[in-house]
């Protein structure tokens, strides 16, 4: 099963503005949305209360949320639980001082709060009061959670939640969409028991620890009658109990999207490695500038040694093991070597060129690559537009840089021509570019020449690449009148490519027809030449020793499981065009061959990227055989039959569809027979 194809444009502008609205570029236009600078305002005021909790500083939170969110202060709930915390932090210091001040601050303001708080509060409170008796270090104590450090962090995720939803200050889009994906892809391939190829980065990026859902207003406590349509999409699209979807619905006051929102943001991501894999994402894609210099220690993320990166049906061994993740501040582990200052830009070629041969070039070896050398002028204008990476600057106290090392595995074809070989780092990454601009705005015949002047071998090892390329030509100038010029590209190129590798006859018969209808604006803007640029960038650049960036395989993978999961369910999912998932998924390819069945083009696009093939061992139906067998069932399962099996024996979707399947649409037989 291929993976799904991604609309990289698509993926292009949600980044650029998930980096505009973390202010992590410098850049002077503002983002999409005017909302989204206060929101970066409200987002850093939460941050900042949730530091303070999170180190114990009780007091500077307190002062914070005077400042900037009193509402917190006046809601006896809240102020109960932050109280109790500073009495912990107190006799946490061990001073006689905090003792007798701790004492103080008990009987004048913990005892008047825990009687107006909440009706276990002063069962709760006289709890706490053990803390004077059993020490902090007594795992085995009644207070032993109470002195627990992750109390902390329960609170600072309990306030953050209210603060967000109270400020809207949601994430961005595409951080909320990448959650999302990603706990979706990590129940799906639990579920069908597969290992994931991206599992060594998901457990590390998302965080098994969500922040403590937000409290209600006690006006809202009040019986509320929800549509149990929305109530099971909420529950199953977050992972929530039935009764945890309703509690959510009931502080969004029923709205279901606000509900969603608030529950995406509660997972928590390591924001570090988040700002690491965006960063390396767009130095490749050419968004930033590739010479900023972090000023902090990096830390590693490798794949692991088996190599299971490449599909999900590689022969790898099932690990089921759960992955204890800590929040994002001290899950990372600090890399003490001094790689400090490292340059984004020898990330790519680092262990290239340090296994390259000392070369001397020739005249003949340098006029081989001259062109394209010459021409790195001509792409000042491009470079011009890159933006400056800034990095979260009001973040340096608090998080370690992360650094990919890709642990020296980066190999280079023995194949290359010595002109490229000879070529810096910098400028190889900079051909990459180049390439892919050209080919982006359909310059067909260039990015041909130029390549095969770098790399002979290249296209002999990539044929469908040069297929599409030289599909490009030929309809440019069709579109242009000179079908004649057209023709000699089709016998020189098309028809030998074509008989070699059969799936390249159909998409030539395709293209042909074009001579019957020459429309240029039909035939040269409808190419998708965005999403050939991308699959030449890729290629091109692994043969040049430029790894595609670890974003781009996360994004492949989890889209795939995003579609495989929704199959299963037999439904639509209600949120993917809130997140922009449908947009990431729009891969329009009306002219060229995409081959999404080739076996080819798999292994010349590729060559060796991670796609995310997932070949499920229970049973999932491919796209042929997938509509027969929902339909089939729907006419069996009515939706009321479903949402009535779901909501009485909690089950996903997919699992309460089978099970009527099998007992013939009856619901009420279903739970009987569960019951029984």
């Amino acid at each position: 099963m291929d993976s799904w194809p991604v609309n990289w444009e698509a993926l292009d502008a949600l980044i650029i503005d998930f980096a505009k609205s973390e202010n992590l570029i410098e850049d002077s236009s503002p983002p999409s949305s005017p909302s989204l600078t206060s929101s970066y305002h409200s987002r850093l005021i939460i941050r900042q209360i949730r530091r303070s909790l999170e180190v114990g500083n009780i007091d500077a939170a307190i002062d914070i949320l005077r400042v900037h969110a009193p509402f917190v202060l006046e809601d006896h709930r809240l102020l109960f639980r932050l109280q109790k915390l500073k009495f912990i932090e107190l006799l946490r210091k061990g001073t006689r001082d905090d003792r007798i001040f701790a004492i103080d601050y008990l009987r004048k303001s913990l005892a008047p709060c825990a009687l107006n708080a909440y009706p276990e509060a002063y069962e709760e409170f006289k709890h706490v009061l053990l803390a004077f008796i059993y020490d902090k270090d007594d795992q085995t104590s009644p207070v032993a959670n109470e002195w627990a450090e992750k109390r902390r962090y329960e609170i600072a995720g309990l306030v953050s939640s209210v603060l967000r939803a109270h400020f809207h200050a949601y994430n961005p889009i595409f951080s909320m969409a990448l959650r999302y994906l990603m706990s979706i892809h990590k129940v799906f391939c639990f579920r069908q028991g597969i290992v994931s190829p991206i599992s060594y980065l998901t457990e590390r990026l998302l965080l098994e620890e969500r922040d403590f859902p937000a409290l209600p207003p006690e006006s809202l406590y009040e019986a509320q009658v929800f549509d149990e349509v929305d109530i099971q999409a909420l529950a199953h699209a977050v992972e929530l109990t039935r009764q945890g979807a309703i509690d959510s619905l009931r502080f969004a006051k029923g709205d279901l999207f606000q509900a969603f929102q608030n529950e995406i943001c509660r997972m928590r991501l390591d924001d570090a490695m988040l700002d690491e894999l965006v960063r390396e994402y767009c130095v490749y894609r050419g968004i930033v500038e590739p010479g900023m210099q972090t000023s902090s220690e990096p830390l590693k993320v490798n794949p692991p040694e088996s190599g299971c990166c490449s599909s999900l049906d590689s022969s790898i061994d099932v690990d089921h093991s759960t992955a204890k993740h800590s929040n994002s501040e001290t899950s990372a582990t600090t890399d003490l070597s001094s790689m400090q200052g490292i340059d984004v830009e020898l990330r790519f070629a680092s262990e290239l060129t340090n296994n390259l041969e000392d070369c001397s070039p020739s005249g003949s070896h340098q006029s081989e690559s001259s062109s394209l050398l010459r021409n790195r002028s001509k792409g000042a204008g491009e470079r011009s537009k890159r933006k400056r990476w800034r990095g979260r600057h009001d973040d340096l106290d608090f998080i370690s840089g992360v650094h990919f090392n890709r642990d020296g595995k980066q190999e280079v074809s023995t194949t290359i021509s010595k002109g490229v070989e000879c070529t810096s780092a910098e400028d190889k990454y900079e051909i990459v570019l180049q390439m892919k601009e050209l080919a982006s705005r359909g310059m067909a015949a260039e990015v041909v020449e130029e390549i095969s002047t770098l790399d002979p071998d290249f296209f002999v090892q990539n044929p469908v690449l040069l297929f599409q390329l030289k599909q490009v030509e030929f309809l440019k100038l069709v579109g242009l009148g000179d079908h004649s010029g057209a023709l000699r590209v089709a016998c020189s190129h098309l028809g030998p490519l074509a008989a070699r590798d059969p799936n390249l006859l159909k998409p030539l018969k395709e293209t042909l027809l074009s001579l019957l209808r020459p429309n240029e604006e039909a035939l040269v803007t409808g190419l998708p030449l965005h999403a050939l640029a991308t699959s030449l960038q890729v290629a091109f650049g692994k043969r040049l020793g430029i790894e595609e960036p670890q974003l781009m395989r996360i994004m492949r993978a989890t889209l795939h499981t995003h579609a495989e999961w929704f199959k299963l369910q037999m439904c639509k999912d209600r949120f993917e065009s809130l997140l922009r998932i449908d947009s990431l998924k729009e891969n329009n390819t009306p002219v060229l061959t995409s081959l999404a069945t080739s076996k080819s083009n798999i292994d010349s696009c590729s060559l060796g990227s991670s796609q995310a093939t997932i070949s499920s061992t229970t049973g999932v139906s491919d796209d042929s055989s997938s509509p027969n067998q929902a339909s089939s069932q729907d006419a069996i399962c009515d939706e009321n039959a479903i949402l009535k099996v779901m909501e009485f024996l909690a089950l996903p979707r997919a699992d309460a569809i089978h099970l009527l399947a099998q007992y013939n649409g009856n619901a009420e037989t279903v739970i009987q027979q569960i019951f029984a």
